[in-house]
């Protein structure tokens, strides 16, 4: 036990980069910073992690305290340890990113911490490495969607191929060619069509597609519950 006394202790901090999307641009959840150093500067959601407390349950607390929305789609991305990353104290901070419906969050939970959603495209300065946090996190997420239907919990329950790939292109930052768009969609053999369609896309209309319910269970597994 001695040598456990012996050590340098540090406070460990979740930061969490909470993705939505909204009019074909992926946006993100920021606050003001409530306490200093660079009190009122923006931030992502983020806490410091509890004795009682993983890190994956203080990352669901945070955003269950921001949002409202107990069950979130949430990984992890990275640690960030650099000694100097903040100015008064040594600070490690785990980064999640999480994906939530921009309809679906309490809009009075995040007007309580003075939240706003961003456009990615056009975000404020942001504190200490939280710029980095984003950027990685950003790209774990593209790398996902090239696998997953992982951008699909940033849409409604149904949804057409258009819809879809409007999605992707705000995720990847790039437009898609429609043809082999749809095609690659198809092949993960994720999607089931629907009876009825979307009547504004076109004359004909866009028929909608939803997750298999089978592939639904499977995806379960990837969000966190607090």
């Amino acid at each position: 036990m001695d040598y456990y006394k012996q050590q340098t202790k540090f406070l460990v901090a979740v930061d969490c980069v909470v993705f939505g999307y909204e009019a074909g641009e992926i946006k993100l959840l920021l606050y003001p910073r409530a306490f200093e150093p660079v009190k009122g500067s923006w931030s992502l959601m983020g806490g410091f992690v509890r004795e009682d407390e993983s890190s994956d349950q203080a990352a669901c607390r945070v955003l269950q305290q921001t949002t409202g929305l107990n069950d979130i789609f949430l990984e992890q991305v990275a640690t960030f340890s650099a000694p100097e990353r903040e100015i008064y104290e040594r600070v490690i901070s785990i980064a999640y990113f999480a994906l939530i419906r921009i309809d679906r969050y309490k809009k009075s939970k995040a007007d309580e911490f003075g939240a706003k959603w961003w456009p990615i495209n056009e975000l404020p300065n942001l504190i200490f490495d939280h710029d980095e946090m984003i950027r990685q996190a950003l790209k774990k997420l593209q790398q996902k969607a090239g696998t997953s239907l992982v951008g699909s919990e940033l849409l409604p329950r149904k949804f057409t191929l258009l819809q879809l790939r409007k999605l992707y292109e705000a995720i990847y930052q790039r437009e898609f060619d429609p043809g082999n768009f749809r095609k690659k969609m198809l092949s993960l053999n994720v999607l089931e069509r629907m009876d009825h369609k979307n009547s504004t896309e076109s004359k004909k209309g866009a028929y909608y597609y939803k997750v298999k319910a089978d592939k639904i269970e499977e995806e379960l597994e990837r969000i966190v519950k607090y």
